[in-house]
């Protein structure tokens, strides 16, 4: 498994894919190899959501004590993933990363307790994503998609699609956040 390494504790995980005429094999997930790269084995909860072109999720987090890690990979179509460093003694703290995760490209990106995460979906799309703790509703946050204060750059053709909740969410400096 190839990995790349863009900020603290936040890793694009590139499987090993085995194709031929039948199709494809490859492993998601081995305990033994997540363990050798310092992620955990262990997974509290699995989500699978599809969107349609031009919708916009997040930007989404679980605050303590059950903040969440996820590992997120798009099983169909092609999207733009968004990890926010919302850890106030991170060196990237405010800063975020985006990249294209896709049916073809096959990459996945591992966010840890910490990160608020998001996507808009470039294409029709679904996106299946493990999470370290089970969902907290009393813990759920999120944080505005265009925060002027986080400078996120989404690849939209225009006004993306927006669940109430999303288009409502506050800015970070309103927040009080315990990361």
């Amino acid at each position: 498994m190839k990995i790349l390494h863009p900020f603290e504790g936040l890793l694009v995980l590139k499987p090993e894919v085995f194709a031929d005429e039948r199709g494809f094999f490859m492993e998601t997930f081995n305990a033994d190899k997540f363990a050798a790269l310092g992620l955990p084995t262990t997974f509290a909860q699995d989500n699978h959501s599809a969107s349609v072109a031009g919708v916009l999720r997040g930007l989404h987090f679980q605050l303590p004590p059950k903040a969440i890690g996820k590992l997120v990979r798009c099983t169909r179509g092609k999207i733009w993933d968004v990890a926010v460093d919302l850890r106030k003694d991170s060196v990237t703290y405010k800063q975020s990363f985006g990249i294209e995760l896709s049916a073809d490209n096959k990459k996945m990106l591992w966010l840890p307790a910490g990160f608020a995460h998001g996507f808009c979906a470039l294409q029709d799309c679904e996106v299946v994503y493990k999470c370290t703790e089970t969902y907290d509703k009393a813990g759920d946050g999120n944080v505005a998609w265009n925060d002027p204060e986080l400078s996120v750059v989404w690849p939209l053709a225009g006004a993306p699609i927006l669940s109430a909740r999303d288009q409502a969410a506050p800015l970070l400096k309103d927040l009080n956040l315990p990361f």
